[in-house]
């Protein structure tokens, strides 16, 4: 009886731990499948920068300078481009390059006539490569001449941390970006009123093509007003969008991102709670060393909507010889003990 009693014992030792053992192993499977659509890009890291366009204050960072390829986002530049340099009215014949080009297509037939405007929306809203490619001959000649002007551009914006090899965003050893540098550019784009244009617009009815916009952002986020959904197996899911609430516009750029609208969405909501901005105009007067001053001509700037915003006048030791529009002056404002602006202050008398 008593071996009896110890070899029952046993058995349910061994099949409690045995359960335990199990079960273990089933929420460990659970976790890593669970987990496998945010390593679906070669690597882990996403990141993700949120700017204010017109100032580029950064709202929100995350990950900010790391280098990680940007799949079709590369076509903000690309346009970008072609929105400052070239006739969007101009008819092109398409070249034999464009046609047949892999991945996401307006499907482009060599020698088929089309305009550079109906090419930006292709570009823009089906996300075709093929009109990348028509675009970048249309503006240099050559693919390779027109990577040279998007590498060229790219340093002139500050956009060092970012390497095209071409204008579409196919994968390729070397081309990358950061969630800052593709923030800047986009930033950038959307001061140009065709780019706005273009990326805003849900749908497209053109001379030779017609087009619904894949950016759901637009569909689906208040105040939405642009930009491009990017996709590849190395890249992941990317997103740049921008939309505009309360008299401020934020750009949120992702990067290998999966549940890229979500986030977006929620990046954009953060920063319309905790940001606003702010106009400083010339009407308003400031006593600077007893001299009646004000700024040259409208600043904008950044804060904290609960920011308590201080002021401070530094007059120049001869203020007070100040003539009608010379400099008397620097205004700096804070914030606790930031300073979030800066701007010299000129003589109103």
């Amino acid at each position: 009886m008593r071996k009896l009693f110890f070899a029952q014992r046993l058995n349910v030792d061994f099949i409690k731990r045995a359960a335990v053992l199990v079960a273990a192993v089933a929420v460990f499977t659970l976790a890593l499948i669970g987990d496998t659509h945010f390593a679906e890009a070669s690597g882990a890291t996403s990141a993700c920068v949120a700017m204010e366009p017109v100032t580029r204050t950064v709202l929100y960072s995350r990950n900010a300078d790391v280098h990680l390829p940007m799949a079709s986002t590369t076509k903000i530049m690309t346009a970008l481009i072609v929105c400052e340099e070239c006739d969007p009215d101009r008819i092109i014949s398409v070249p034999a390059e464009a046609a047949g080009v892999d991945g996401s297509s307006i499907y482009l037939r060599a020698g088929e006539e089309i305009d550079v405007r109906d090419l930006l929306y292709g570009l823009m809203l089906r996300s075709g490569n093929d009109a990348a490619v028509a675009l970048a001959i249309t503006h240099s000649g050559s693919v390779e001449g027109f990577v040279d002007r998007m590498n060229a551009r790219a340093a002139e914006l500050g956009a060092h941390n970012t390497h095209f090899l071409n204008p579409n965003g196919l994968p390729a050893e070397g081309h990358y970006t950061t969630a800052r540098d593709l923030c800047t550019i986009a930033c950038a784009a959307m001061q140009n009123n065709l780019f706005r244009e273009v990326v805003g617009a849900k749908s497209w009815h053109g001379r030779y093509r017609s087009y619904a916009n894949k950016n759901k952002m637009l569909y689906n986020y208040e105040g939405a007003t642009g930009v491009k959904t990017g996709y590849t197996v190395k890249a992941g899911r990317c997103l740049v969008s921008s939309a505009k609430r309360g008299g401020m516009e934020a750009v949120c750029a992702l990067l290998n991102e999966y549940d890229m609208y979500a986030v977006s969405a929620s990046v954009l909501d953060s920063c319309f709670e905790k940001f606003a901005l702010y106009a400083l105009s010339p009407e308003k007067v400031f006593m600077c060393g007893g001299v009646p001053c004000s700024v040259d001509k409208t600043y904008k700037f950044v804060a904290g909507r609960s920011d308590v915003l201080r002021y401070e006048c530094t007059p120049r030791k001869s203020a007070l010889r100040c003539e009608n529009k010379s400099a008397c002056g620097k205004l700096k404002i804070y914030s606790g003990n930031s300073l979030i602006f800066g701007a010299k202050l000129y003589s109103i008398i």
